[in-house]
């Protein structure tokens, strides 16, 4: 979908009063948070914009090497590097949708095959203090997150899709942070990125049973649609799980987007899957070069 004129200008005012803003360097287009980024932190949220993979074309995905050719991806990275001033080691994991975190305590822990990411790990969040060092998650409309503590150094990236958003991942991130490094919860600063919204996410009773059982405030969260079904806000939930750990509300940014309703600027799994038989990856980062 394409966005008129008065569109953008409303776009463009959502964001910079949820504290993001645009950047772009040679056709490559991410979403960085300016008060994580004025907190000394490097981060981004890319798009899909800007690459060289055919979904369907010029697409930034940056992971799925069972849905692309490994050169695409690893070209797709290095452009999008390029956004970031300095020399980055990017890491990651193979993600399952559970609750393991992964702790990056050094370079050599970080530094990895170019272009594996860790994906001999399998977790859904990674914490680390450690300088130059992007610690990336990957989504399709999960809900990436990403974490900063000032006063540590120390930052977290966290891959939460509805069975890790129940789960409580948000927590467990934290938890690793407060007991890794000593990062205490009133001072960390969080970024929410764009995923699949309660405008176009429709759940079925499984998800909704789960969510019910585990959140008192269920009802919140879902819009019945029709039977058996609702819309999820996992922005919401995953808002509302920081703010239970002692994080500020006004610490807590949300990006104004729905990888579904969005899809001419993300890639969405629900949106895509069915439709094109493979779905690109975004990329969520963040790290410090203190």
């Amino acid at each position: 979908m394409m966005s008129t004129p008065i569109e953008m200008i409303t776009e463009e005012s959502a964001l910079q009063a949820s504290g993001f803003y645009w950047r772009e360097r040679d056709d490559v287009r991410a979403l960085v948070c300016e008060p994580l980024e004025e907190d000394g932190f490097t981060n981004a949220f890319s798009t899909r914009v800007g690459g060289v993979s055919p979904m369907p074309e010029s697409a930034l995905n940056l992971a799925g090497f069972n849905e692309d050719e490994s050169e695409n991806i690893y070209e797709n990275r290095r452009r999008f590097l390029k956004l970031f001033e300095g020399e980055w080691l990017l890491t990651g994991c193979w993600q399952v949708h559970g609750i393991d975190v992964r702790v990056v305590r050094t370079r050599e822990e970080a530094n990895q095959k170019p272009g594996v990411l860790g994906d001999d790990q399998y977790c859904d969040a990674l914490v680390s203090r450690t300088p130059n060092v992007l610690l990336a998650v990957k989504t399709a409309d999960c809900v990436p997150v990403l974490i900063d503590d000032p006063i540590t150094r120390s930052f977290a990236a966290v891959h939460a899709g509805w069975r890790g958003t129940s789960s409580s991942i948000i927590k467990q991130a934290i938890g690793q942070l407060e007991n890794q490094f000593g990062a205490v919860a009133a001072n960390l600063r969080v970024a929410i990125g764009p995923a699949a919204n309660h405008c176009c996410y429709e759940v079925g009773s499984d998800v909704i049973s789960v969510f019910k059982e585990r959140f008192a405030n269920a009802d919140d969260l879902l819009a019945p649609t029709r039977d058996g079904h609702a819309r999820i806000n996992l922005h919401q939930a995953n808002r509302e799980q920081l703010m239970d750990a002692g994080v500020s509300p006004d610490r807590i940014h949300v990006a104004p987007f729905c990888t579904m309703d969005r899809n001419d600027l993300f890639f969405s799994y629900r949106q895509e899957k069915q439709r094109h038989g493979r779905v690109g990856r975004l990329m969520s980062v963040i790290g410090t070069r203190e």
